[in-house]
C-alpha cells in the first residue's frame, strides 16, 4: 500500500464530511421528490435500507483498504481486472457530464427565479448561466485541491446546511400552526399502491439523491489518517443526508400542490410562500444567494472527483498520456477542459424536450441509470474482494463476516438493478414527451454512453 507524507494531506474528518454531504445533500433535489406527497416517506426508507446506508458501508470498507488514490477504480480492478476498474470509472464520469445540466438549471433557475420568475422557465436564460457557471467551477478546480476543499467547505454550510436548516424549520412551523397543508399523511397516501408504476418512478429521484457516497474516497491521497477518518465520516453524512433530505422535501410538498411544483424553481416558489406568509419576504433574494452558492458548491465537489478518478485509470495505460496530464497544482487540466466542452454541448438536451421540467427528468434518468451500472460494480467488488483479499488490513470492517457483506451488497445490487428498470418508465405528472419517444431517447442516450470505454480499451497502445 502507498504511503504518502502528512505534511501533504490537507483533508481531515470534517472537510470529508462537507464533500460527501456537499455532494450528495442537495437541497437542489428535493422539488424532485416532493412531487411524490407524503409517500416520499416510504420511497426514503426503503431507498436508504437499501442503497444509502449499503453504499456507505461498502465504500467506508473499500476506502480503508487501500491508502491510494482511484476510488471505484481501485475497486473494481483490484476484483475483477483494469478493464472492469475502467469501466468502472467511466460510468461514474459520464454520469457526471449527463448529469451536470441539471445541478446547473438548478442554480441558472434559483437566479432567474430571482430576477423574474418568468426566466426560471425560459430555456435559452438557463443555458446562458449553466455555460458561465460550468466553466467558473472548472477554472477553481484548476487551481488544485486545497482550493476546492476550501471553496466546497464554504459552499457546503453557507449554501446548503443553514438554507436547508431554514427550510425544514419553516414547514415544522408551517404544520404546527395549523395552517393548510398539501398533502395527506395516512397511512394510505404514505405507502403507494404497488400497482401504480407511475410512482415507483419517484424511486428514480431519490437514488439520484443518495448517489455519491463513494465521491470523497477519491481523495484519499489527500486525507489523514483515512482508513479512521472514511468509516466515520460515512456515519456522520448518512445521518445528516436522510434527516436533511426526508424533512426537506416534506417541506416543499406540504406548501405547494403536486402539479405546480417546478423541479427547477421549486425551492424558491416554496420559500416564497413561506416568507410571503410570515412577512419575511425581503429575506427571499439572500436565501437565493445561498442556493446558488450551495450548487456551485456541489458542482464544485463533482468536477473534480471522478475527474481524478480518470487519471488514474490513465495512469494505468487505459487513456492516452495527452487526457491524464496534470497541471503545476495536479488538477487534471486536460480532462477538465475536456469535460467542461461536452458539459456546454450537451445542454442543447433543454431545447430537445417539451419542457424544462421534462429535460431536467431526462437527464435525471438517463444519469441515474449510469450510475446504477457503476455501482452494480462495486458493490459486487465488495462481496469479491472479501474472498480474493480475505487477509488485506481493513480499518473498517462491515459487520457478520462474509454473510454481512453478502446482505449489505445483495441489497445494493437489487436496488440498482431495480432503479435501471424503473428508469425506463415514464414519469407520471412530467411533460416528457410520448412513451416510445421517452424511451428511444434513454436507450440511444445509453448507448452513446456506455459504447466509448469499450472502443478506447480496444484502441490501447503500448505507449500508454
Amino acid at each position: 500500500m502507498s504511503q504518502v507524507k502528512s505534511a501533504a494531506r490537507s483533508l481531515g474528518l470534517f472537510s470529508i464530511v462537507m464533500i460527501t454531504i456537499g455532494s450528495v445533500d442537495s437541497i437542489r433535489n428535493l422539488p424532485a421528490t416532493a412531487l411524490f406527497g407524503s409517500s416520499l416517506i416510504f420511497f426514503f426508507t426503503l431507498a436508504a435500507l437499501l442503497f444509502l446506508i449499503p453504499s456507505a458501508l461498502v465504500s467506508a470498507e473499500l476506502a480503508s483498504m487501500w491508502d491510494k488514490e482511484g476510488g471505484v477504480y481501485v475497486w473494481v480492478k483490484e476484483a475483477f481486472g483494469k478493464k472492469t476498474g475502467f469501466l468502472a470509472i467511466w460510468f461514474q464520469w459520464i454520469e457526471n457530464v449527463i448529469w451536470y445540466p441539471t445541478i446547473l438549471s438548478f442554480i441558472a433557475g434559483t437566479i432567474g427565479y430571482l430576477i423574474s420568475p418568468n426566466l426560471a422557465e425560459n430555456k435559452f436564460f438557463l443555458i446562458t448561466v449553466i455555460f458561465s457557471c460550468f466553466w467558473g467551477t472548472t477554472i477553481i478546480n484548476l487551481l488544485g485541491m486545497k482550493n476546492s476543499a476550501r471553496f466546497a467547505n464554504f459552499c457546503s454550510i453557507a449554501g446548503l446546511l443553514i438554507p436547508m436548516a431554514l427550510i425544514i424549520g419553516l414547514g415544522v412551523v408551517w404544520v404546527a400552526s395549523g395552517q393548510p397543508v398539501e398533502v395527506d399523511f395516512d397511512m394510505q397516501h404514505i405507502i403507494p399502491h404497488s400497482y401504480n408504476a407511475g410512482m415507483w418512478v419517484s424511486l428514480i429521484g431519490i437514488m439520484m439523491s443518495f448517489c455519491g457516497m463513494e465521491i470523497a474516497t477519491v481523495h484519499v491521497r489527500d486525507v489523514r489518517d483515512p482508513q479512521k477518518t472514511f468509516p466515520m465520516a460515512m456515519l456522520y453524512s448518512v445521518i445528516i443526508i436522510l434527516a436533511t433530505l426526508v424533512l426537506g422535501s416534506l417541506s416543499i410538498a406540504v406548501v405547494i400542490p403536486h402539479d405546480n411544483i417546478s423541479l427547477v424553481s421549486g425551492i424558491m416558489e416554496a420559500f416564497s410562500v413561506f416568507f410571503t406568509a410570515y412577512h419575511l419576504k425581503w429575506f427571499l433574494p439572500v436565501v437565493a444567494a445561498m442556493l446558488v452558492i450551495g450548487g456551485m458548491g456541489g458542482l464544485n465537489n463533482w468536477v473534480i472527483a471522478p475527474t481524478r478518478g480518470m487519471v488514474i485509470a490513465g495512469n494505468d495505460g487505459c487513456l492516452p498520456p495527452i487526457l491524464r496530464k496534470e497541471n503545476n497544482h495536479r488538477a487534471p487540466a486536460i480532462l477538465l477542459l475536456y469535460q467542461a466542452v461536452v458539459v456546454t454541448l450537451l445542454c442543447a438536451v433543454f431545447l430537445l424536450m417539451p419542457s424544462v421540467n421534462g429535460s431536467y427528468w431526462f437527464l435525471t434518468a438517463l444519469a441515474a441509470q449510469l450510475y446504477m451500472f457503476m455501482y452494480i460494480m462495486m458493490f459486487a467488488a465488495g462481496i469479491r474482494l472479501r474472498y480474493s483479499h480475505a487477509k488485506a488490513p481493513r480499518g473498517y470492517k462491515i459487520f457478520g463476516g462474509n454473510i454481512g457483506m453478502w446482505v449489505v451488497g445483495m441489497a445494493g445490487l437489487i436496488s440498482s438493478i431495480g432503479t435501471v428498470i424503473v428508469g425506463f418508465i415514464p414519469p407520471a405528472g412530467i411533460d416528457v414527451g410520448s412513451f416510445s419517444h421517452y424511451e428511444e431517447m434513454l436507450i440511444v442516450g445509453l448507448l452513446l454512453m456506455a459504447v466509448p470505454p469499450f472502443i478506447i480499451y480496444a484502441c490501447r497502445k503500448s505507449s500508454w
